[in-house]
């Protein structure tokens, strides 16, 4: 779970990284891009201005022409020897400063190429009548390395939230994946325990049935917890059958008031064995969109339980009526309370709120699991409420 645990943060932390650096690369992109593009212009405006203008200047500094912009442009010959300066630009670079540039230049030539805007300080771009312009780009070059120094410090403040949001997602996100192991790993726990009381018992027996092969009650105890763990191994079936996500169950448009009543009456003769009154209220021609075995097993387990737990005399009511958009199905019984505490507990699987209850009754807590998962796959709820000596299982399916 640890490293489930570990490989889901970091994959979380990486997915939201790596779109973070998208979108700082793309800002910073499209603003380096949308810079080398004005400077781009900017040099083809002043070549065509000083190929106009050219003429009628001198090597002397003149009026500034180009407001914003730092301008030098050198005329140099084929043999790289300069030939005049013309400053346009007011208390900028000194002449011999000017000289200097173009001097590096020339040692290190890269012709019609615009340098690096994050790196160079002046850009250089050498026309075709071999006109050096040399441009100022130390506004430009503030101006992106200031976008990027935000954008570095903003990863770091997104990478933080980024950590601790991660850090909470990955606790939602696994959480029912930790859940669903716990809860199967106590699954195989009570599933073990429950087995293992029957098979201590037939192992006993059978070895005292070999020293005592006359002995039959031996056979019998060998008998009896054979069917325990038959029991409970077809209850384990049910259940991972009735909580397999993969299964396909058919659904058929039913009259389901005629499958509860047949159902009630089924369990007619259980309730007159136990001395308890099994009566029913079904409102007629109900047709519902189910699986009708399910539903059948779901009325079984229901009817079952509160035969069980009901007291001798009383009775055991079923009732089933539309209300607005639903269909409910109630199973109300009267006898021994569950706790407030245990009523969701219930429908756990091998919970059993009465743990003084007889080994003989070959109850293991698995029918009210299977229930819930039956009225679950059919996108209802159930839910269990006492009051006044009365217990009563709520089973509420949405009409379809």
């Amino acid at each position: 779970m640890k490293k489930l645990k570990n490989k889901t943060f970091l994959l979380l932390v990486t997915i939201f990284s790596v779109f973070i650096l998208i979108l700082i690369f793309i800002f910073n992109f499209n603003l380096y891009r949308n810079e080398y593009k004005e400077i781009k212009n900017n040099i083809l405006k002043i070549e065509n201005m000083h190929n106009k203008l050219y003429p009628n200047k001198n090597d002397e500094i003149v009026n500034p022409l180009f407001m914003d912009l730092s301008v030098y442009v050198v005329s140099i010959d084929d043999k790289n020897n300069i030939l005049s300066v013309i400053n346009y630009t007011a208390g900028g670079l000194k002449y011999d400063e000017i000289m200097d540039l173009t001097k590096k230049y020339l040692s290190n030539k890269n012709v019609n190429n615009i340098e690096n805007l994050y790196l160079n300080k002046y850009i250089y771009y050498l026309s075709k009548n071999n006109q050096l312009i040399i441009l100022d780009n130390s506004l430009i070059n503030a101006k992106l390395l200031s976008s990027l120094n935000l954008s570095i410090i903003l990863f770091i403040f997104f990478e933080i939230i980024i950590i601790y949001f991660s850090h909470y997602l990955t606790k939602w996100l696994v959480k029912p994946v930790e859940e669903s192991f716990i809860k199967q790993k106590r699954f195989i726990c009570d599933a073990s325990h429950e087995l293992k009381t029957p098979l201590s018992v037939v192992m006993a027996s059978a070895d005292m049935l070999d020293e005592n092969p006359n002995e039959t009650k031996w056979l019998n105890n060998i008998k009896s917890e054979s069917e325990r763990m038959n029991k409970l191994v077809i209850n384990l079936l049910e259940l991972a059958k009735s909580e397999d996500l993969n299964e396909k169950e058919v659904f058929n448009n039913i009259n389901l008031s005629k499958l509860i009543e047949t159902s009630v009456l089924s369990f007619e003769s259980l309730a007159f064995e136990n001395g308890i009154k099994l009566t029913y209220l079904i409102e007629e021609n109900v047709m519902f969109n189910c699986n009708s075995d399910r539903i059948r097993e779901l009325l079984g387990i229901l009817l079952d339980n509160a035969i069980k737990h009901t007291i001798d005399n009383e009775d055991v009511n079923v009732k089933m009526f539309k209300d607005k958009d639903f269909i409910i199905i109630e199973v109300k019984n009267k006898g021994k309370e569950i706790d407030k505490k245990d009523r969701e507990k219930i429908f756990e699987r091998f919970y059993r709120a009465d743990e003084s209850r007889n080994r003989n009754d070959n109850r293991y807590g698995l029918g009210l699991s299977i229930a819930k998962n039956i009225v679950t796959n059919h996108k209802g709820k159930i839910s269990v409420n006492c009051a006044d000596g009365y217990t009563t299982f709520k089973v509420k399916f949405k009409k379809k």
